[in-house]
C-alpha cells in the first residue's frame, strides 16, 4: 500500500480544508457540504492521473481530433452518511462511474469502547474494475478496512484507490500495515497527529456527518 499526502505541498485544497476546520465557518452546512464536494473534485482529478487511458478519434466541426479518455471501468464507493457530499464531488469529475454504498457505524460497548459494524451494502460487480473508495474522515481506519472487505464480496477489483479528507496518523499506519501487500493507494488531503480518548481525530474538524446533515440522536 502506498499513501499520498496531498497537503504536503500547498494547493487550493488548503483553503477549503481550513474553512472546514474553522468552528465558525463550518456552522454553515451548505458551505461545509460544498467544501467536502470540492475536496472530492480535486482528489478525483489527482487520482485520474493514475488511470489507464485509450486514444479515440473525435469528430469536430472542422475535422477529427485524437483524444485520450479513461480506459478503466470505474466504481466510486462511499461509506455512509458523511461520505455522501464527498462522493458527489468525485462523481462531478468521474461522472460515468458506477456507484457502491456501504453503511459502517460505531456500536459502543461503553463510553469509550466500540466495535464497527457493516449493516448495508449496495454495489455492482467489481470484478476487474477500478474501485475508488471514499470516506472523508479516517479516525482508526477500521471503517475503511471493513467497507473494503465487504465490497470484495461483490468481486475483486483490478485496481483500488482509497481517499479521505483528513486521516489520523494512527489510521494511515493501520491501513498501511493491514494492506501492506496489496496494490492499493491511499490519497489523503491532510494527516493529523492524534486521536482523543473517544477515537476522534485531533485537531480534526468534528463530526463530518453532523456538520453536513445535522446532529443525530
Amino acid at each position: 500500500m502506498n499513501t499520498i499526502h496531498l497537503l504536503s505541498e500547498n494547493t487550493i485544497l488548503c483553503k477549503y480544508l481550513s474553512e472546514m476546520r474553522d468552528c465558525t465557518i463550518q456552522k454553515d452546512r451548505l458551505r461545509f457540504r460544498r467544501n467536502i464536494e470540492r475536496c472530492g473534485e480535486i482528489i478525483a482529478y489527482e487520482i485520474s492521473k493514475q488511470f489507464e487511458y485509450k486514444q479515440i478519434d473525435v469528430n469536430t466541426p472542422l475535422g477529427c481530433a485524437r483524444c485520450s479518455v479513461p480506459n478503466s471501468n470505474l466504481v466510486v464507493g462511499t461509506i455512509l452518511r458523511a461520505g455522501l457530499p464527498f462522493h458527489q464531488g468525485f462523481l462531478s469529475y468521474l461522472d460515468g462511474a458506477e456507484n457502491a454504498f456501504v453503511s459502517a457505524y460505531r456500536k459502543y460497548k461503553d463510553r469509550l469502547n466500540f466495535d464497527i459494524f457493516i449493516e448495508y451494502i449496495a454495489s455492482p460487480d467489481l470484478t476487474g474494475k477500478t474501485l475508488v473508495l471514499v470516506d472523508p474522515m479516517l479516525a482508526t481506519g477500521g471503517s475503511m478496512e471493513l467497507a473494503y472487505k465487504a465490497l470484495l464480496t461483490k468481486g475483486k477489483p483490478k485496481k483500488v484507490y482509497m481517499a479521505s479528507v483528513i486521516a489520523s496518523e494512527h489510521a494511515v499506519s493501520y491501513l498501511e500495515k493491514t494492506f501492506a501487500d496489496e496494490d492499493i493507494t491511499l490519497w489523503v488531503a491532510d494527516i493529523d497527529p492524534h486521536l482523543d480518548e473517544h477515537s476522534y481525530i485531533v485537531p480534526g474538524l468534528g463530526d463530518a456527518g453532523d456538520l453536513a446533515f445535522g446532529e443525530k440522536l
